[in-house]
């Protein structure tokens, strides 16, 4: 399930999407525009900027902007971003392993499922790209 804070960010998204190559978009018209309250939506943006799916510009005309065309951020990796694994457990993703504890994955059924739902997944997340936002 998506957390509430990754769900606000692909609403953010959207509006920098539409407004790609427009400027940057000041970062109370987002959270108005979008009823994100705006201290919860500075620490999403700031997180973005960091990975780098985001940038932002200082002063008068400033706010955020995305780095890259939207039809070249997957989905996949906004949600690895501000959510982590997308993995439904730790011993099957493929950016933030950890081995379970007293668990054999080379005799466990559930680790074997695991694999295959998120591999199905991610065929979506990983193809699906920030402009399919935009309905």
């Amino acid at each position: 399930m998506l957390s509430k804070k990754t769900q606000y960010a692909f609403r953010a998204l959207e509006v920098l999407v539409k407004k790609y190559e427009q400027g940057p978009v000041l970062i109370s018209e987002i959270a108005k525009k979008k009823k994100i309250p705006l201290k919860f939506l500075e620490n999403i943006l700031l997180q973005l900027k960091k990975d780098g799916v985001l940038d932002s510009k200082k002063g008068k005309g400033g706010g955020y902007f995305l780095v890259h065309k939207p039809s070249k951020v997957p989905v996949a990796r906004i949600i690895r971003v501000v959510d982590g694994p997308i993995a439904m457990l730790p011993c099957v993703s493929l950016y933030f392993y950890q081995k379970c504890k007293n668990c054999d994955e080379k005799h466990c059924g559930l680790h074997d499922i695991m694999i295959d739902v998120r591999d199905a997944q991610l065929a979506i997340l990983e193809k699906k790209t920030l402009a399919d936002l935009m309905v």
